[in-house]
C-alpha cells in the first residue's frame, strides 16, 4: 500500500513538472512569480543585512575597548557566510532554493538574536559565535539573486539579478537610518544602544524566510532541472556543442568569479573601517548611518540600470567598469579630507556602485558558463569564496588602519581593482556570450 502511494505521488509530481516543461508560457509565469517572491524577501532581507553592517565593528570596539580588532566582526559575519554558502548552495542544488534559502535567513536571524543577547550579559565568545551564525543571512542575501535567474533566457538574466539587487535597496537603506531609532528602543527595554540595530536584523532576516518558505512554491529551480533534463533527453542538448563549450564555460566560470571576488574583497575592507574612520574624526552615529546609507544605496539602486547595460552593453564592458568605479573611490577616499561629509559620502557611494557593476556582471558571467545540472552547487561554492574575500578584507582591514592609515588602505583597494581589467581581456567574455 506504502508503495502504491509513493507511486502515486511521484505521478503526481511527474504531472506537474511536465506541465511546466512542455508550456513556455507557464514557465514565463512562474518566472515572474518567482520575482515577486523574491523582491519581497529582498525587502526584508536587505534590513537584516544593513544594520550589523553599520554598528558591528562599533559594538566590537566598545565590548573589547581596542581599534585593533574593530575589522574582526566583519570577518566574523563574513566567515560565517562562507561556510552557509557552501550548505545553501547544496540545500538548494538537492532540494531547491525555497529551503536553502529560507532555511539561511532563519539561521541569519538566530544570529542575530545571539549577538543581542551577548551585548546584554557582556560575552565577548557568545558575540563571535553569534557574528559566525548571522553570516548566513549576508550569504542568503546575496545567492537570493540566482533565485530569479533559474527560468531566465540569456536576455533576462542580468535583470533578473537587477532586481533581486535594487529590491534589497528598500530596507538596505532604511537600516542605518534606522540605528539611532533602534538604539533608543534597545536602551528602553534594558539592552546596549548599539545592539538595537541587531533586534531589526533578526526580525527582518526571519521574515525574509518566512517569505520564501510559505511563497515560493513552485520551487523554480527544480522547474529549470526538469526542462534541462527534459532537454537532455530529447536530444535538445547535443554532446558536441557541449563538449565544444567546455573550456570556454571554464573560463566564464573562473572570470566570473573572480570578478565578485575582487569587488567584495575592496568593498569590504574600505566599508568597514569607515565607520571607525568617521568616528577618529569627530562624526557622530548618525553621520556614519549616513554614509553607510549612500554607500549601501548604491550598491543595490542602481541594479536596474545596471542589469539592463550588462544585457546590453556586455558583461565584460561592465566588469571593467566596475575595476574604473573602485578605483576612483579608492584615490577619493585617501586624498579627501575626513572631515567632509561630502566626501566621504561620494567615496563611499563609488565604492558600493562599483561593487554593483562587479556582482552583476559577475553573477551574470557564472550563470551563462553553468547548466541546471549543477548551477547551485556551483554558485554556492563561488560565494563560499566571495565571503572569504569579504572575511578577508574585514579581518585585514583593522590591522592595515592601526598599523597604517585609512588612506593607504584605500589606495591599496584601488591597486587591487585594476586586477579585474587584465582578467575580464583573458577570458574573452565577449567571445562567450556571442557563443552563448
Amino acid at each position: 500500500m506504502l508503495q502504491k502511494d509513493n507511486v502515486k505521488a511521484l505521478n503526481v509530481q511527474s504531472a506537474w513538472l511536465q506541465s511546466y516543461i512542455s508550456s513556455s508560457e507557464k514557465q514565463q509565469q512562474l518566472y515572474k512569480r518567482t520575482l515577486i517572491v523574491v523582491v519581497m524577501s529582498q525587502i526584508f532581507g536587505g534590513a537584516g543585512l544593513a544594520a550589523g553592517i553599520t554598528v558591528g565593528a562599533l559594538l566590537a570596539q566598545d565590548m573589547l575597548g581596542t581599534d585593533s580588532v574593530t575589522g574582526l566582526p566583519t570577518a566574523l559575519f563574513t566567515l560565517g557566510s562562507a561556510g552557509a554558502a557552501l550548505l545553501v548552495g547544496r540545500l538548494s542544488q538537492r532540494y531547491g532554493r525555497r529551503s536553502g534559502l529560507a532555511a539561511g535567513f532563519l539561521a541569519g536571524g538566530i544570529g542575530a538574536i545571539g549577538v543581542v543577547i551577548s551585548a546584554l550579559i557582556n560575552s565577548i565568545l557568545l558575540l563571535f559565535i553569534s557574528l559566525l551564525i548571522y553570516g548566513a543571512g549576508s550569504a542568503t542575501n546575496l545567492q537570493a539573486r540566482y533565485a530569479g535567474t533559474d527560468l531566465a533566457n540569456r536576455e533576462q538574466r542580468a535583470k533578473a539579478i537587477s532586481m533581486a539587487m535594487v529590491s534589497t535597496t528598500f530596507g538596505a537603506v532604511a537600516g542605518p537610518n534606522l540605528v539611532d531609532v533602534m538604539g533608543e528602543f534597545a536602551i528602553s527595554i534594558g539592552i546596549p544602544a548599539l545592539a538595537g540595530p541587531f533586534i531589526l536584523a533578526a526580525a527582518a532576516y526571519i521574515l525574509a524566510g518566512l517569505v520564501l518558505f510559505i511563497l515560493l512554491r513552485p520551487d523554480p529551480f527544480i522547474v529549470a532541472k526538469a526542462i534541462s533534463d527534459a532537454g537532455r533527453t530529447t536530444g535538445h542538448l547535443l554532446s558536441e556543442e557541449n563538449s565544444n563549450l567546455l573550456s570556454i564555460n571554464k573560463r566564464g566560470i573562473f572570470a566570473g568569479a573572480a570578478v565578485m571576488v575582487l569587488t567584495q574583497f575592496v568593498m569590504t575592507a574600505i566599508m568597514t573601517m569607515t565607520p571607525i574612520h568617521m568616528g577618529h574624526h569627530g562624526h557622530d552615529l548618525k553621520e556614519v548611518g549616513l554614509v553607510i546609507g549612500f554607500h549601501i544605496g548604491a550598491m543595490f539602486l542602481p541594479s536596474l540600470v545596471t542589469g539592463f547595460l550588462v544585457d546590453k552593453i556586455g558583461r565584460a564592458v561592465m566588469a571593467i567598469a566596475s575595476a574604473i568605479t573602485l578605483i576612483a573611490s579608492g584615490i577619493l577616499a585617501s586624498m579627501g579630507p575626513a572631515d567632509s561629509m561630502v566626501v566621504l559620502i561620494t567615496a563611499l557611494a563609488l565604492l558600493g556602485l562599483g561593487w554593483n557593476f562587479g556582482l552583476i556582471s559577475g553573477t551574470a558571467i557564472l550563470v551563462d558558463a553553468t547548466s541546471p545540472s549543477t548551477r547551485a552547487k556551483t554558485q554556492g561554492s563561488v560565494d563560499v569564496w566571495i565571503a572569504l574575500s569579504g572575511a578577508l578584507g574585514g579581518g585585514l582591514s583593522g590591522m592595515v588602519v592601526a598599523h597604517s592609515s585609512y588612506a593607504a588602505l584605500s589606495i591599496a583597494g584601488a591597486m587591487l581593482s585594476l586586477l579585474l581589467i587584465p582578467i575580464v581581456i583573458w577570458a574573452g567574455i565577449h567571445e562567450q556570450s556571442k557563443v552563448k
